[in-house]
């Protein structure tokens, strides 16, 4: 049995959790709080430490996704949720601007643990507000190489989609090798 890890990260309230939820054959074992914080009162908790889900792909392949906390007061995790990592996911809030830099930020520091592939959501696409994925490709800078999906966490088809991306990225890194 063959099991990968991936990694789903991305600035505070970006749809992390609701991306794990959606496709996990387990229930998520999740570490959120209450957040205590009123500037940080866009929703009622947060992720203090992971978030974990399974999927079975076959018989022979289980991917194993580890969400991160959003907040910087967390990033600790970040380090040792990356260790063993195969891939990782960004995940990006389309509809609000003021985390792109945040989430540009959070991109470069998991692409300097490990050089493994990855891939960027463009998550609440479902939303009136949100930026068009070519948009948010240039306002974020990311290459044209680099995999940008429109992405609505909490829809089960649209994450299996992103997840599919990632692994083939690396499975076909994994035959170069």
């Amino acid at each position: 049995m063959q099991t990968v890890k991936m990694v789903v990260t991305g600035p505070f309230n970006a749809g992390k959790t609701a991306f794990i939820q959606a496709v996990s054959e387990i229930d998520v074992v999740s570490t959120e709080r209450k957040i205590s914080s009123e500037a940080e009162r866009i929703k009622e908790t947060t992720t203090v430490a992971m978030d974990f889900g399974r999927i079975t792909v076959d018989d022979d392949l289980v991917l194993y996704l580890f969400g991160t906390p959003g907040q910087k007061r967390f990033d600790f995790m970040w380090e040792i949720l990356s260790e063993g990592m195969l891939g990782f996911i960004v995940i990006v809030d389309s509809a609000r601007p003021e985390t792109f830099r945040e989430a540009k930020s959070i991109l470069e520091t998991f692409r300097a643990y490990a050089p493994t592939p990855y891939v960027v959501a463009a998550n609440k696409q479902d939303m009136p507000d949100a930026w068009d994925v070519e948009d948010l490709r240039i306002a974020l800078r990311i290459d044209s190489k680099i995999k940008l999906l429109p992405c609505v966490a909490p829809d089960k088809e649209s994450v299996k989609a992103i997840l599919l991306e990632l692994l083939y990225s690396i499975l076909e890194e994994m035959n170069e090798k």
